[in-house]
């Protein structure tokens, strides 16, 4: 039987990390849709992100995103940040969208844009000392579009290279998250494409460096659960960044495209232990037509949903049904669980910690999205590249 209250102490506890750029205007490679009431400055979005995790108790951090959150005193954006009622947490590099790096950033075949790039990520880790952040995020662009353009075997050398210096540079309590995507804009081949290759190096640079988990980058069908699991066993799974594709990219809310699957790797971070603060469970979403803070507000409920099916997976009656060889007595133990409607679970939960059982309608009494639009006029709206 599963205690119903432990299940409940581990919610309570659990940290779902919001990203800064969600809070701005986005789109895709066609449109960007304004939206009124977006941020303007980094320290609106963070403002943003308090209203999240005022409304649902478990998104205390945001991540930032340099240069599209650089500002001339971390300490005190920081400082904002905390009075806001919540932390910063990763950092985000950003070399994908400078000229410069048309032909790759850290494997560029000219040196001189390859140090551009390193010294931009060295900054990303003075900007983690200035803000008390654990976590650097990469996420490299690089790749080739065409066959014998670059050397494949040069670029990971090179890739290699950079990865061993930003390395050195980190602390003793820092992380170096290491993120891969299958594909675009690289179309033919990708300097980082999939868990593997990421896999690779963060054990030949040592334990600092883990992998980052993207549920949206992957292939049609792709078995990230199984990814999850090895990852875990191996001690190399650090953080994920969760949203849902049903085509070619990532955009979506979690959850959207394929609840299933979200539960399926939910039961394998509860199997592997991984729910501990050695994961990060970070979302990565622009919302490109629903509106930016009830999509935020939405996404983590959707992981508190699947995160709370995971816990009630009776694992005794799992295990023997498995060693028994019971086929469908097993995947009965999981359906059981799936199929639990946790909704009054968790607004149960979210009395308990002095919350609104409902935080999306909490929000929507606030009145919080009325007074942003009428605050915020004039100004550049953030977005991508802003």
């Amino acid at each position: 039987m599963t205690d119903i209250g432990a299940v409940k102490e581990t919610l309570r506890a659990q940290r779902i990390e919001t990203p800064s750029w969600a809070y701005g205007n986005s789109g895709t490679r066609f449109k960007v849709f304004a939206q009124q009431g977006v941020p303007r400055t980094p320290q609106e979005k963070i403002d943003d992100a308090a209203t999240v995790h005022r409304y649902t108790g478990v998104a205390p951090t945001v991540a930032l995103h340099i240069p599209w959150d650089r500002v001339d005193d971390y300490a005190a954006l920081a400082d904002h940040a905390r009075n806001a009622g919540i932390t910063l947490g990763a950092i985000n590099s950003n070399v994908f969208q400078d000229d410069d790096y048309m032909l790759g950033s850290v494997t560029n075949p000219d040196p001189a844009v390859r140090k551009k790039a390193l010294n931009h990520l060295l900054e990303c880790v003075d900007i983690m000392d200035a803000t008390g952040s654990r976590d650097l995020k990469l996420w490299f662009s690089d790749g080739t579009n065409y066959p014998g353009q670059d050397d494949v075997r040069e670029r990971q050398d090179r890739l290699a290279e950079a990865l061993s210096a930003v390395y050195d540079r980190l602390g003793d309590d820092q992380r170096l998250l290491l993120e891969y995507k299958l594909f675009e804009p690289a179309f033919y081949t990708t300097d980082v494409p999939d868990w593997g290759t990421a896999y690779a190096h963060c054990l030949r640079l040592g334990p600092k460096a883990v992998v980052c988990v993207d549920t949206g980058h992957h292939a049609p069908g792709t078995n990230i659960e199984f990814i999850v699991a090895v990852l875990l066993r191996e001690g190399k799974l650090g953080a994920f960044d969760f949203n849902s594709r049903f085509y070619a990219d990532d955009d979506l809310m979690v959850g959207a495209a394929d609840p299933f699957q979200l539960f399926r790797i939910m039961h394998e971070v509860v199997r592997g232990g991984g729910l501990g603060p050695q994961v990060a469970f970070m979302l990565d979403q622009c919302h490109n037509i629903e509106p930016k803070i009830p999509g935020q507000i939405r996404s983590v409920m959707n992981v508190q949903e699947a995160t709370a099916k995971a816990l009630l997976v009776d694992a005794d009656a799992l295990r023997a049904a498995q060693r028994s060889g019971d086929v469908l007595g097993a995947n009965a133990v999981l359906m059981d669980a799936y199929n639990t409607d946790v909704r009054p679970l968790l607004a149960e939960l979210r009395e308990e910690m002095g919350l609104d059982p409902d935080p999306m309608a909490a929000y929507r009494r606030s009145g919080y999205a009325e007074r942003i639009v009428a605050e915020r006029v004039g100004g550049t709206a953030a977005g991508w590249g802003a």
